[in-house]
């Protein structure tokens, strides 16, 4: 839960040691030559001055332990990691990290923009000379760590791009199928439409906050399937650690022998970090999550003279980094079983959230604090993980939808006004959270009432200002500031994505706008040829279902015709779902199935409602 301070008592960390402050500027090269990075069309997607308040004093509107992961996340530059090894930090959300080979260099998470992750490169190649890209290495699966590829090789330069195992179809789950709604929420724990400053966006937790840039994605050229592959490239030899299921469901370490250099991906960094984001994601295994840390330390700890992550600053020494790996281990294994034994105690998500505290040790690790991640809302996501939403209640089978329920308690409570007054009890005793329970079912019973929604925006605020988290800070404010001004526009999409998407991810990604109730009376068969693919496919509208099959068009099991037949490349094919180009594409049959089928498809709300009904 937000608290004013850093910690209570004996479990504070030491705001004196300043150890973080003089890792995050050692090796520091050189800073932006730009004051902002512009797209072609001469938008601003990333602004260096954004962080600039950063340099005075902690305000009473931030927890100061917050305030100080700004500060540290705030730095923006190149910084030689060890000879041949640099990083890019504070031009995007993530780091991107150079590695110098026989011929070039190798580019390691090329940040979420393309527009960010050229000019990174370029301030690279300023300061070390003009070197080709030789390789690009995609750590795992979150768009911040591949978006800005095309920023620093062409869908056509013949450079091997090395991934882990699952990539694409992670990647693609995680930011198409569910991208729109992952998108609208991520607006909130990103802050991304905040005022820069002390009452707004102070960052992310990781970093400052993700650039709004042009996003894309290539397929890896060679995959990493498990830990101990070793692949060479540019005359660099990589050693890799296969760690799914943790941080994201396709992730990998690596480790860089002649260098004595360990990366740890996203799954170590200088904070606590998410179980189940707060955008939503697949829940992720605290349990294996340990354990590739304590992996990590078994492979690589006496190996390693330092510790690089795709965000933060690196730890130097062996028996630093051997200490940080083991602590994060401990975080994690903790969190995890301490929950289930609560659990098995009879005691809920909500219930345990409120029980557990971590132990001194780790306590008193920075790097342990919940700026990203929360002890709260992870020790809720391991327990969906086991035993999901339903909390053994029966009363909780069967709730009304929150309008619904709101009205209700409202009622009961004598009226929206009735309720507002008694909140701003609760505000004014402190208790700003039940207050924010019971605006909420106000502005739910009411989205027109004026004092309800300024109060819970005045709720929200105090919140934020209290809360170390810096996602809880950044969903309060979202919540407040839309309170008051309306929904805001999410500024991020996936759509760059689309292009590199396989022929059965399309026709998934199609499945999912089916309106259901509307289809349920149509039928429809479709075939597709893909000449450029060899591939054959038949997509089938039935019962409010899109079936999509690949097929053999020798398979005499098919006994019934297509309605409509469809000879093209897998490129009009994304044309054609745009609507254009159907006069360009050879077909037989009847052209009014596919007019059915786009007749039934649904559209996505980028700006769907949050805090109102």
């Amino acid at each position: 839960m937000p608290t004013t301070t850093a910690s209570a008592g004996s479990t504070a960390p030491d705001f004196a040691d300043r150890t973080d402050f003089e890792n995050a500027d050692r090796g520091f090269v050189a800073g932006p030559s730009v004051t902002a990075i512009t797209g072609d069309d001469g938008r601003v997607v990333w602004d260096f001055a954004d962080t600039a308040f950063l340099e005075g004093d902690c305000p009473d509107t931030v927890n100061p332990s917050l305030w100080r992961q700004a500060q540290l996340c705030a730095r923006a530059g190149l910084y030689r990691v060890t000879d041949g090894i640099y990083q890019i930090r504070g031009f995007d959300l993530s780091n991107m990290t150079l590695i110098e080979g026989d011929t070039g260099v190798i580019v390691v998470d090329p940040l979420v923009s393309a527009e960010t992750a050229a000019a990174g490169l370029a301030l690279y190649l300023e300061q070390r000379g003009d070197r080709p890209v030789t390789g690009v290495l995609l750590t795992h699966s979150h768009i911040d760590h591949f978006g800005g590829i095309h920023g620093v090789v062409g869908r056509d330069d013949d450079v091997p791009v090395l991934a882990p195992q699952g990539f694409m179809q992670h990647s693609v789950t995680e930011n198409v199928y569910a991208g729109t709604a992952m998108l609208r929420r991520g607006a909130y724990y990103s802050g991304m439409n905040l005022g820069r400053g002390p009452t707004g966006l102070v960052g992310t937790g990781l970093g400052f906050t993700a650039s709004t840039g042009t996003t894309g994605i290539l397929p890896p050229t060679i995959e990493i399937t498990g830990t101990g592959q070793v692949e060479t490239v540019d005359g660099v030899v990589f050693h890799f650690q296969l760690t799914p299921g943790t941080e994201a469901p396709a992730e990998m370490n690596f480790h860089l022998p002649e260098h004595r250099a360990l990366c740890m991906a996203e799954n170590a960094t200088h904070n606590l970090h998410n179980i189940l984001t707060l955008r939503g994601a697949v829940v992720r295994d605290a349990r294996i999550w340990s354990r590739h840390l304590n992996e990590a330390v078994e492979l690589f700890g006496t190996e390693s003279d330092v510790l690089f992550a795709s965000h933060h600053w690196p730890t130097w020494g062996t028996k630093q980094l051997t200490t940080f790996l083991s602590e994060q281990c401990d975080l994690y294994a903790y969190l995890h079983d301490q929950t289930l034994r609560l659990a098995n105690r009879g005691h809920t998500g909500l219930e345990i959230a409120e029980l557990i505290e971590l132990p001194p040790g780790l306590a008193r690790s920075w790097h342990a604090r919940g700026y990203y991640g929360s002890v709260s809302h992870n020790v809720k996501a391991i327990y969906q993980r086991y035993l999901g939403w339903y909390d053994g209640h029966p009363s909780s089978l069967w709730e009304h939808p929150p309008t619904e329920s709101a009205r209700r308690y409202v009622d009961c409570m004598g009226g929206v006004d009735a309720v507002v007054a008694r909140a701003g009890q609760y505000v004014s005793e402190g208790d700003l959270r039940f207050a924010a329970q019971l605006l909420k079912h106000a502005v739910f019973a009411d989205p027109g009432h004026t004092a309800a929604k300024e109060l819970l925006a005045q709720t929200f605020e105090r919140l934020a200002h209290g809360a170390e988290n810096a996602t809880w800070r950044n969903c309060y404010l979202m919540g407040a500031l839309e309170l008051r001004q309306g929904i805001t526009r999410t500024p991020l999409s996936a759509g760059g994505m689309t292009a590199a998407l396989s022929v059965e991810q399309i026709f998934d990604s199609l499945a999912i706008r089916i309106d259901g109730p509307q289809a349920w009376d149509h039928r429809a068969t479709l075939d597709w040829h893909f000449t450029d693919l060899g591939e054959w496919y038949r997509t089938t509208l039935r019962n409010g279902v899109l079936v999509p099959a690949r097929t053999d068009p020798t398979d005499t099991a098919i006994d019934a015709p297509a309605d409509v037949t469809f000879t093209l490349t897998r490129a009009q094919l994304l044309q054609l779902l745009a609507g254009k180009g159907l006069d360009t594409i050879e077909h037989t049959g009847d052209i009014g199935a596919l007019r059915t089928l786009v007749s039934v498809l649904d559209t996505t709300d980028p700006d769907f409602a949050v805090v109102t009904p």
